[in-house]
């Protein structure tokens, strides 16, 4: 009783919140519907939303999104997104500053971006706590897409889907309207990933889509795109260029090889990627509006030139 009643009060407290929003974002341009900032879009998955098929991560080895200390470069990269049509915005719990930089732009173009977050709580209790951890620091009272993250193993899988697991919040905040869609997010285990879509309904999942996965033993292209398929399951693609590691010498040209193979992979709605800089972001929706579906043949070429290093650029896989 005593967290619910918590959150009771927090709901309260962000009515006011919300209010601000829609006065502000009232008198903010559509952004998202000016000519210069036309991008493709997909639908994600069965959650009967469009987004663009570029979002912008929330953090990165080299990106002021996640850095404390970097608040003006990520304000002029979250603000030129927003310019240039950008509407998805990938963040997390635990990626530093990332929710706080987000929350001090996005306020006032609220009604007009899709937000996500992420928990990496495995019981229902933390979960809650550090979703409204993140509520607040966004500077929002409700998320598009709430992500269980990073899952890797299968005795979190057992937590999260016990009496008092993580996925309780995750039915509880969607029956409050604190959360609109949920999803899980990993990049170890393809099998886990697997599993977690069959235990639970989730709308989304977030995983490694890139130039270099098929090379992996345990790939997640053929692991997880024809199950979310079967299950109309949203799939948002990450570690798109591998943090760079894609452009080493012998590797792939430009973000445009990378990204083309990514959004080319069958079942894929979209991708978030991060941005070191304005220039960088820039070329990234540059590649994103000028995307055209590359053929088998165009997809297995990129894989030739990936075959030599791919096992240095998986290094994600490690993580957990």
């Amino acid at each position: 009783m005593k967290g619910k009643k918590t959150r009771r009060s927090f709901l309260l407290t962000t009515v006011a919140v919300a209010s601000g929003i829609v006065q502000a974002d009232a008198l903010t341009p559509n952004i998202s519907q000016t000519p210069s900032a036309k991008m493709p879009e997909r639908l994600l998955g069965n959650t009967g939303v469009k987004v663009p098929i570029l979002g912008l991560g929330g953090a990165g080895t080299n990106t002021p999104l996640d850095k404390s200390d970097r608040e003006r470069e990520a304000v002029a990269i979250i603000e030129k997104a927003l310019e240039l049509g950008i509407r998805y915005f990938d963040t997390a719990s635990s990626y530093d500053a990332s929710e706080i930089h987000l929350g001090k732009v996005l306020p006032s173009h609220r009604a007009k971006v899709f937000l996500a977050s992420k928990t990496d709580k495995r019981d229902r209790d933390g979960a809650w706590r550090e979703l409204e951890s993140s509520l607040k620091r966004l500077n929002t009272n409700y998320l598009d897409l709430w992500q269980l993250h990073h899952v890797s193993f299968a005795d979190e899988l057992d937590k999260i889907f016990s009496k008092s697991g993580a996925s309780k919040a995750l039915e509880e905040a969607m029956q409050q309207k604190i959360v609109r869609f949920v999803g899980i997010t990993g990049h170890h285990n393809t099998q886990i990933i697997a599993e977690g879509l069959r235990r639970f309904p989730f709308h989304t999942t977030l995983i490694p889509v890139n130039a270099v996965e098929n090379h992996h033993p345990q790939s997640f292209i053929p692991a997880i795109l024809p199950l979310a398929k079967q299950k109309n399951i949203g799939v948002i693609a990450m570690k798109v260029p591998a943090y760079g590691k894609l452009f080493q010498a012998g590797g792939l040209k430009n973000i445009n090889q990378a990204l083309g193979y990514t959004l080319s992979q069958p079942g894929v709605n979209c991708c978030v990627i991060p941005a070191d800089s304005v220039q960088q972001l820039e070329e990234n929706i540059q590649a994103a509006r000028s995307f055209q579906p590359l053929n088998q043949q165009k997809l297995a070429e990129i894989e030739q030139l990936t075959a030599q290093i791919w096992q240095e650029s998986t290094f994600y896989r490690s993580w957990h």
